[in-house]
């Protein structure tokens, strides 16, 4: 069955499917009457509709999850990495699949669909081997014929909400490890390309999960506040921007459950005098330009020490006249093979047009457009959600257009006098997700990595998102919370300790009465 066949009927008036529920281990159509269009973006066609879930879908969906968690987290270890095993051999045999559905609904090329599901892929690699990461400690003879040890248990439901620009990557992000360590999950994708996780559902569902341990529910705000306050509910994982990351941290909180909310970004890339300005050209195209600039970890400003901000703008406009903008599932070369653009569409017409009014507020504020996206058209595709690559230069840093997450293909320069005045640009802004500095002084880089007041950091490297077994987030307004991604951090969040202090008495030695205050000796 594909990921848009749900139990539902198609929509009579649109005529498409309806992309519907995954509850108690299939397809659950929904009766909420609620739906929202799915649009491919290369086209600017609807593709489908999604349901959106009403009050009393939201209480079954974490219902079902809740009897899910009862059966699951009574598996023994054994059983359970048999289960992500099975997972994780399934995911690395039909990933294609994937990557297809990715492209139709984001619009994203299919190579970098690929590669979101290969960095998702690290965290299922890592989730297999969780025995050795959710042991517990003992201490014998704490004190005399007492011994004190602890013990991981998992946490029940958790709430997982997803962005729409990794609809496979970030949900894996949280659920291997969440699965593995023996809790039950609800996951809210984004409306905007929804099927990814019902993909992912029936998965789970041939690899052998129980039915209830991996819910899909479809929903808008009143789904994602459903997960916030539902008693059931003892934990939320999310990504997105910042003001709705605060929300759901504060939210969730106040309901009592752990929280992991990882908001926005403005990454900038300090570029020292020694820098190779070529593979700072490429890194900036890449970090920049890469999955049309729709990720956090974009490389959105180029902080360029003078002497070199004119030569930088020159390579990177050179590389820039080169690239191709199209259908992220590529078009028909001609000899039966498909040619593959190097840049897909933004997500929705309503996005395209936020990001250029950015553009719009940079060139008001005096920037320098060297390269203009704006109206950009793909010949075939002339409804498409397409933007075409942007540099601005001299951007003032006073303009919403530098201080602002734009979250798309534009690329701002600011031209800095030293190190230390990029420094302080960096580290006086709202975001600390992720920067990069390049440069060929080790000295100087040793400097940035200890002052930067940024999570992740990299030297040489425009995009350090981290590998599995390291922990992803960021600092100041890019995280609420205090536990980041995946890594050790992962399975602290969704495991709780009991420590538990014991004595088992010798016949022999009865201890006796004594109502003073318990010593250790």
């Amino acid at each position: 069955m594909s990921t848009t066949e749900t139990a539902s009927a198609t929509s009579s008036t649109a005529q498409v499917p309806v992309i519907g529920h995954w509850v108690d281990g299939g397809h659950r159509a929904s009766t909420s009457g609620r739906t929202a269009p799915v649009f491919n973006p290369a086209t600017g066609a609807v593709q489908a509709e999604v349901a959106l879930a009403d009050q009393a879908e939201i209480d079954a969906a974490i219902a079902s999850a809740q009897a899910g968690f009862e059966i699951w987290s009574g598996y023994s270890i054994a059983k359970r990495q048999t289960v992500l095993f099975a997972f994780r051999e399934l995911l690395n045999a039909r990933r294609g699949e994937l990557a297809a559905i990715i492209t139709a609904e984001h619009g994203k090329v299919l190579s970098d669909a690929m590669g979101e599901i290969l960095r998702g892929q690290e965290v299922v690699e890592l989730a297999t081997g969780f025995p050795s990461l959710i042991k517990g400690a003992f201490s014998e003879s704490a004190s005399t014929g007492i011994d004190v040890y602890s013990i991981k248990q998992p946490l029940g439901v958790v709430g997982i909400i997803s962005p729409f620009n990794f609809p496979a990557m970030v949900p894996m992000w949280f659920f291997p490890i969440a699965i593995a360590a023996g809790n039950a999950v609800v996951l809210k994708p984004s409306e905007k390309d929804p099927s990814a996780a019902l993909w992912l559902a029936e998965l789970w569902k041939e690899a052998g999960l129980p039915d209830g341990v991996f819910t899909v529910l479809q929903g808008d705000k009143l789904a994602v506040d459903g997960l916030l306050t539902s008693p059931l509910v003892q934990s939320i994982s999310f990504v997105g921007s910042t003001p709705i990351a605060q929300y759901i941290y504060e939210t969730a909180s106040k309901h009592g459950k752990r929280v992991q909310a990882l908001g926005g970004a403005k990454n900038h890339m300090l570029v020292l005098p020694d820098a190779d300005l070529d593979l700072v050209a490429d890194q900036a195209i890449n970090a920049g330009y890469g999955a049309a600039g729709e990720r956090c970890m974009a490389i959105s400003v180029v902080l360029a020490v003078e002497p070199v901000a004119d030569e930088l703008i020159a390579k990177i406009t050179e590389r820039i006249a080169k690239l191709k903008i199209g259908n992220g599932a590529g078009t028909d070369a001609g000899d039966g093979k498909l040619s593959e653009p190097d840049m897909g569409p933004l997500i929705t017409a309503v996005h395209r047009d936020k990001v250029s009014s950015y553009v719009d507020i940079a060139e008001a504020d005096g920037a320098e457009i060297v390269v203009d996206g704006r109206g950009f058209t793909v010949e075939g595709h002339e409804d498409g959600f397409f933007f075409g690559p942007t540099l601005l230069d001299k951007v003032p840093t006073t303009s919403r257009a530098y201080t602002e997450e734009i979250f798309g293909p534009v690329l701002s320069v600011v031209r800095v006098e030293s190190y230390d005045e990029g420094l302080e640009l960096i580290n006086s802004g709202q975001f600390g997700n992720g920067t990069a500095i390049f440069t060929n002084d080790g000295g100087a880089a040793r400097r940035f990595q200890n002052e930067v007041q940024v999570g992740m950091i990299g030297i040489n490297v425009p995009i350090p998102v981290p590998v599995a077994y390291h922990s992803f987030g960021g600092w100041k307004q890019s995280l609420f919370g205090d536990a980041k991604a995946y890594g050790a951090h992962g399975f602290d969040f969704f495991t709780r300790e009991k420590a538990i202090t014991s004595r088992w008495l010798d016949p022999a030695q009865h201890g006796g009465i004594n109502l003073g205050f318990p010593q250790n000796h």
